[in-house]
């Protein structure tokens, strides 16, 4: 067993709590089929949905994608996708998070 300040050692029972914990925590986010569905217009476009990024990994994604040839945008989260309890957590997504869509270029499929 670990001692005040040290991290117990792997394959003790102390270091698979909070492991377990995490991998409990992630199995109860889940979300809505709104917060996956893209934009339809988007969509009728030829565009297609990929992810959600914060600010600096939006623009790094956007970026990306542009140097592999496709056509990128982001958009701003939608309240569907906003879903959630917590009022502070929407304002933070809605104000630092976006919906990132590619296409091929026009011309080519």
């Amino acid at each position: 067993m670990a001692g005040a300040g040290e991290a117990p050692s792997a394959g003790s029972p102390d270091s698979a709590a909070p492991l377990g914990r995490l991998v409990r925590q992630e199995a109860q986010r889940l979300l809505s089929e709104a917060q996956l569905a893209p934009d339809p217009t988007r969509v009728a476009e030829g565009w297609q949905r990929r992810f959600i990024a914060d600010g600096p990994r939006c623009e790094e994604a956007l970026r990306l994608y542009r140097e592999l040839g496709y056509e990128a945008c982001a958009d701003p989260l939608t309240p569907e996708d906003l879903a959630g309890e917590c009022g502070d957590c929407q304002l933070v997504m809605a104000l630092q998070f976006k919906t990132i869509y590619t296409r091929s270029p026009r011309g080519r499929t």
